[in-house]
């Protein structure tokens, strides 16, 4: 397949010796992450790197010795709140190169942080009666 417009990463997950023998693979754009998944029938899961909000490293030893590791993403995203990258390689690098586009993303977009609060994050003092300053 063709290179995707403003490509940034691709990889494919890695199997317990170190190769990627899987019909997986993993994009990153300036603007989204992809999934795409499948060989004859292709399947693409794509997340706005904008609404990404938190990332977790995990480096368990089976994949160390590989020198890979398994990103978790949580998103603002009815579809796919929570994406793995498994097994993936220089996960220290992939997980840089997230944050420094993430943040770009967010510039793009006009998008801070405080924007990503959900619904249920309410404001204790909402009521003028229920906190006193002075």
């Amino acid at each position: 397949m063709e290179p995707m417009k403003n490509q940034l990463w691709t990889d494919k997950p890695r199997n317990f010796l170190g190769l990627a023998i899987n019909f997986t693979r993993y994009i990153i754009t300036s603007e989204k992450f992809i999934t795409r998944k499948g060989f004859l029938n292709i399947h693409e899961d794509e997340i706005m790197l904008y609404r990404i909000t938190d990332k977790k490293l995990a480096l368990p030893i089976t994949q160390r010795i590989f020198g890979c590791g398994t990103i978790t993403l949580h998103a603002k995203d009815s579809d796919t709140p929570t994406k793995e990258l498994k097994a993936i390689r220089n996960p220290r690098a992939v997980l840089e190169l997230l944050d420094n586009t993430i943040e770009q993303a967010r510039q793009a977009n006009y998008v801070q942080g405080r924007d990503m609060v959900g619904a249920l994050n309410r404001d204790p003092c909402g009521d003028e009666n229920e906190c006193d300053f002075e």
